[in-house]
């Protein structure tokens, strides 16, 4: 008979003693069983204990947090959370030095139990940290310590962080503007100044004031501090007020950009990133990768202003780009004298640069998005690009009329489908690292991205052999390219116009056929029984990949207020598919993380449903995270018994629909994903193919049939890394 819900057998260790096995009724007061334990050791004073986990980050257990203790625990006797603070909290003001740093070295790790720092703060500890800092008299791993106490005792948001002193922000901001600091000091004074900007409006300025992006720069080339230093960047330009923040242009032919923009456009900056980061002989890890991500996204969002700027049809120095447009591509045509003779042909050359509006074309740019942002890009290819632009309008010009490409409507409305591609205006969203190496190979990548896809653009209207009826059509199949090249990632511009070169509309042709291939073939009445046949069959197959990559596992990152400290765990399912283990990890593992090294554990057997998106616990408690789209997209919780939840954010889309699929396929359900569509849709193609070559290469023999072949199948796996 199995136990009561209630009862957990746990072990307590007590240093210097035999463990105690009891049997924990979760309905008793804790301090109850912590009576019953001391009173097994002969110890005094129960109130003076409390219990903590022996494995992993060791927390104290509290009645809020008990729930979280399964069958087979290992806890550890230890003294309260209120005398450890008491105690730590006199032993750090001590005046032996050694006995200074053993307290702070263990404040460092206790500080993270969100119980223990309750009770530190409660006793003015984050007050006595500060004041030690700001003394100047601690050095090298001491210093290190207290940094980092101080840093998780402000994690916690129990004390605001617009009580920090000025006094204590010059002593931090001095440690980064010094030149020889040790790196683990250099490391939480760029993290305390992060969450400094992040979590207060007033400390950005007075953090703004100390720290300039372009005393971080020259952190940037050293390997253990610069995804701290990236950070603090992007925090600073991500809480600027707008005016430090976006671009202004107080002449639309001469662009000046105010100092965080011109900060993140100079190219030191971005050369270094290059060169010292993304070209750096380290491989780039998920929060390196993040904050590239996050730093793109914001320098792309300084085209934002700009992108949703009406033109003033009545203002002249924005009419003047247009006649700047005109001059350049007609050059030597002297205007004709009288002023119905240039009206005239102005409006033919108008029309020849493709424009909508022929009478006026300052109307074309009075949509928003993509506003100003569209004449500023045609602005930049007919002055850089100049012998670019002028083939692309007078090609088009002397086309026949139904095949001609206009060029102002087609730049136009590729600048807003780029502006949607790349998400112009929209906050990074938490987790995501789709950051692009090419972007930072070049000071002006946003043009020059332009410019090589307008030709791409005119190209491919060549290739379609397209007319005015097309332009969707044409620009449906330039968003594809566009979007298989940059899933390619390359690596420079130049790499950029080989990956576009590649992809022609033949291809995309080729590629559209093969993908559509198991939607549209076979659908005669025999093909579709053997289709449904075979169904069956393919379905087996995809669940038992399912299964067997649960049982290889994956890493999942957790979710917390810093993004600089990655915290993860991990979780795999038993090789009999009959016990999800999990467990915390002090990094992200290279390949399988080992069954003993997964402390926690659930039985399949007490789960009860799999939860996604926003029905997710996690993602209720986390409001922050609801304008982030994507961590929404790739959330999904487990439901066990009795009313638990494990709740995972995947790394990516392909990770969510294994896991889901896998965890559906091990609860019986139905495996509902996109993936499982497609590989079922694929494989029942490939399948039905081979089949039906077989059919073909049989010959009628007089003799008896043959035997028939077995079914084919298939060794189904995939590339996960």
């Amino acid at each position: 008979m199995p136990p009561p819900a209630d009862i957990v057998k746990v072990a307590i260790e007590w240093p210097g003693a035999n463990a105690q096995l009891i049997e924990m009724d979760q309905k008793r007061p804790l301090s109850s069983i912590i009576r019953e334990v001391c009173d097994g050791w002969s110890l005094s004073g129960s109130e003076q204990f409390a219990l903590r986990y022996a494995d992993g980050p060791q927390l104290y257990i509290t009645e809020q947090s008990r729930g979280d203790i399964k069958n087979g625990t290992i806890l550890r006797l230890a003294i309260s959370p209120a005398r450890a603070a008491r105690q730590l909290l006199e032993r750090i003001q001590s005046h032996s030095i050694d006995a200074r740093l053993e307290a702070l070295k263990e404040l460092a790790k206790l500080s993270a139990d969100p119980t223990f720092a309750a009770e530190f703060i409660n006793m003015e500890g984050i007050g006595t940290l500060a004041r030690l800092v700001e003394s100047g008299t601690h050095f090298g791993e001491m210093l290190a310590f207290t940094l980092t106490a101080f840093l998780e005792l402000m994690d916690h948001g129990i004390v605001s962080w617009d009580l920090i002193s000025l006094s204590f922000i010059k002593q931090i901001a001095g440690y980064v503007n010094q030149p020889m600091v040790d790196v683990s000091i250099l490391q939480r004074s760029l993290a305390i100044l992060e969450s400094m900007v992040l979590n207060s409006h007033s400390l950005y300025h007075r953090v703004a004031q100390e720290i300039t992006v372009g005393q971080l720069i020259g952190h940037l080339s050293n390997q253990e501090i610069q995804t701290y230093a990236i950070a603090l960047i992007n925090a600073l330009f991500l809480k600027a007020p707008e005016d430090r923040r976006q671009e202004e242009y107080t002449n639309p032919l001469e662009q000046h950009l105010t100092e965080m923009a011109s900060t993140l456009a100079q190219k030191h900056l971005r050369s270094i990133i290059l060169n010292h980061v993304i070209r750096g002989n380290r491989p780039i890890k998920a929060e390196m990768a993040h904050q590239l991500y996050v730093l793109q996204v914001l320098t792309f969002n300084l085209l934002e202003e700009r992108m949703m700027t009406k033109m003033d049809p009545n203002d002249q120095a924005q009419r003047d780009i247009i006649f700047e447009l005109r001059r350049i591509a007609f050059d030597g045509d002297t205007d004709p004298t009288g002023t119905e003779k240039r009206k005239a042909m102005y409006t033919k050359d108008y029309k020849m640069l493709g424009f909508t509006n022929h009478l006026n074309p300052a109307m074309d740019f009075t949509q928003t998005p993509p506003g100003m942002l569209a004449l500023d890009n045609m602005l930049y290819l007919a002055r850089v690009h100049q012998d670019t632009y002028i083939r692309i309008v007078l090609e088009n010009s002397s086309r026949e009329d139904k095949h001609e490409c206009p060029f102002g409507r087609c730049a136009i409305e590729l600048t807003r489908m780029l502006c949607e591609i790349l998400q112009v205006g929209e906050l990074p969203n938490e987790g995501c690292n789709d950051y692009h190496p090419m972007f930072f190979t070049h000071d002006r990548a946003w043009e020059e991205f332009f410019c090589v896809c307008i030709q791409l653009l005119n190209k491919t209207w060549k290739e379609m052999r397209a007319t005015a009826e097309d332009f969707n059509k044409v620009m449906q199949v330039v968003r594809e390219q566009i979007t298989r090249a940059l899933a390619m990632k390359p690596s420079s511009i130049d790499q950029l116009k080989n990956k576009l070169r590649g992809l022609n509309y033949s291809e995309i042709l080729r590629l559209r056929q093969s993908e559509r291939m198991s939607q549209d073939d076979f659908q005669s009445p025999p093909i579709i029984e053997l289709r449904e046949r075979i169904q069956p069959e393919i379905l087996e197959l995809i669940k038992q990949q399912r299964l067997n990559r649960l049982c290889e596992g994956s890493c999942f990152r957790k979710l917390g207020n810093r993004r600089r400290q990655e915290k993860f765990w991990f979780c795999r399912l038993s090789l009999n598919h009959k016990v999800l283990h999990y467990g915390d990890l002090e990094e992200s593992p290279q390949g399988e993380v080992p069954f003993e090294l997964l402390s926690d554990k659930i039985p399949v057997s007490d789960i009860k449903s799999v939860l996604t998106g926003k029905d997710c616990p996690h993602m209720k408690e986390k409001s922050a995270l609801k304008q982030n789209k994507e961590v929404l997209e790739l959330a999904f919780s487990v439901l066990y018994d009795p009313d638990e939840t494990l709740n995972f954010v995947a790394p990516n889309k392909y990770e969510y629909c294994i896991w889901t699929d896998g965890l559906c396929a091990l609860l019986g359900r139905e495996m509902g994903s996109d993936l499982t569509r497609s590989d079922l849709d694929t494989l029942i193609s490939m399948e039905m193919k081979l089949r039906l070559l077989d059919l073909e290469n049989i010959t009628i023999p007089e003799a008896p049939p043959p035997v028939p072949k077995e079914p084919s199948s298939y060794n189904f796996t995939y590339n996960y890394s």
